[in-house]
């Protein structure tokens, strides 16, 4: 008899993934409180969290929520097109473009939906896309979609950046983030705002990183560089800074009336329920008041320690303007090992591998949040002297 054969390989694929130091897997808590996590009975200070206001959990966003159940009730029902738009999603949208400084702004499910609606519906075969090689998966994946030509520039460099829209064929979209997910480090916006302008290009700059924690009222590194107005595409996510899910493109009407039309991931995914629209609503209130800059003002502190930290114990980042704060191994096994010592030790940092890194640089993304306090911070600092 003929020996079958797998015909997907997926055993072979796994056991590479545990041969490569790559094997990963869910980890459930069992409870989150503000920075300190729980679960199987042992506890962790939370140093790997995107929610860099700690208003995931705040009395702020469980009572915005509480309002937006009791109003609303649960799920939207349909799509934005059939019947699922409700006029509390107009009403954060008007309220998003009104932060961003642009004419209009649409909401998605995620972050990830914005990116792989948005570029698509924009640039395709005959068009050039041009993004930093650090850019994130959703923007990298989106551009793949597209159909577009894609160029890609070294990080941050400019002269190659210049080059490649010197040469570049039809509908020209650049693409770059305002502050790297993985690095914590700034895109130079002055500059790439100059050069798309220069050769006539449109610039899309996801701010995940940046809204809520930088620029004035929290509208992010551009606004921080007076650049805003001339950034044609702000993408963002509602996930991070903002405590909840979701994404956002803030844009010209034209724009964002194309996307209502052509956007995929849009067009057909369930709308968000009412509840959360009506939330985000009182959260970006929130994060454009007083008590937004206090918390802001808090964060950048907080982040400020641990730099300071870092370089003191011989680990610290470059400077950067964000929480991130990569403290890069380069081999997975030794990335993995440090990070397993540090939950022993009482702080959840899990260890950043390829793909989502350059092989040889897996490092531990420390995210510094409003709520971690001074002695927390300090006990971080100890941990790491001991473990890496």
């Amino acid at each position: 008899m003929e020996e079958r054969t797998e015909p997907w390989n997926i055993t072979t694929q796994l056991d590479e993934l545990r041969a490569q130091r790559l094997w990963r897997e869910l980890t459930p808590l069992d409870e989150v409180a503000g920075v300190v996590v729980r679960a199987g009975g042992r506890e962790w200070v939370n140093f790997s969290s995107n929610d860099y206001l700690g208003l995931a959990g705040s009395p702020e966003m469980r009572t915005a929520l509480a309002e937006g159940v009791a109003k609303y009730g649960g799920g939207a029902g349909a799509s934005r097109l059939v019947c699922g738009t409700h006029r509390v999603h107009r009403d954060l949208e008007e309220a998003l473009a009104d932060f961003k400084g642009t004419e209009a702004a649409l909401t998605f499910s995620s972050g990830f939906a914005v990116a792989l609606g948005t570029i698509p519906a924009l640039v395709g075969p005959g068009d050039t896309i041009i993004l930093d090689k650090l850019c994130h998966a959703s923007l990298v994946d989106a551009a793949r979609l597209s159909g577009a030509a894609i160029r890609v520039f070294p990080h941050n460099h400019l002269e190659k950046l210049e080059r490649l829209l010197k040469t570049a064929k039809g509908r020209v979209l650049v693409l770059t983030e305002s502050i790297f997910s993985m690095d914590g480090d700034a895109a130079p916006l002055r500059e790439i705002v100059e050069l798309k302008e220069k050769y006539g290009a449109w610039l899309l700059v996801d701010e995940a990183h940046a809204v809520g924690v930088l620029g004035p009222q929290g509208r992010g590194l551009a606004a921080e560089l007076g650049v805003d107005q001339r950034v044609d595409l702000h993408l963002g996510t509602l996930s991070k800074a903002f405590g909840l899910s979701g994404g956002y493109l803030a844009a010209s009407r034209q724009v964002i009336d194309l996307l209502v039309n052509r956007a995929r991931s849009f067009i057909y995914s369930t709308a968000p329920p009412f509840h959360l629209a009506h939330a985000l609503c009182a959260i970006l209130n929130f994060i454009r008041s007083e008590q937004g800059d206090a918390l802001r003002k808090t964060v950048r502190g907080n982040a400020q320690s641990t730099k300071n930290l870092l370089s003191t114990i011989g680990l610290g980042p470059p400077t950067a303007p964000s929480t991130i704060l990569p403290v890069i191994l380069g081999d997975e096994g030794l990335a993995m090992r440090a990070s397993q010592q540090l939950r022993e030790a009482g702080f959840l940092i899990p260890c950043i591998r390829y793909p989502t890194v350059a092989r040889g640089s897996a490092r531990l993304r420390i995210t510094v949040n409003a709520p971690h306090s001074a002695a927390q911070i300090d006990a971080l600092g100890t941990a790491l002297r001991a473990n890496v």
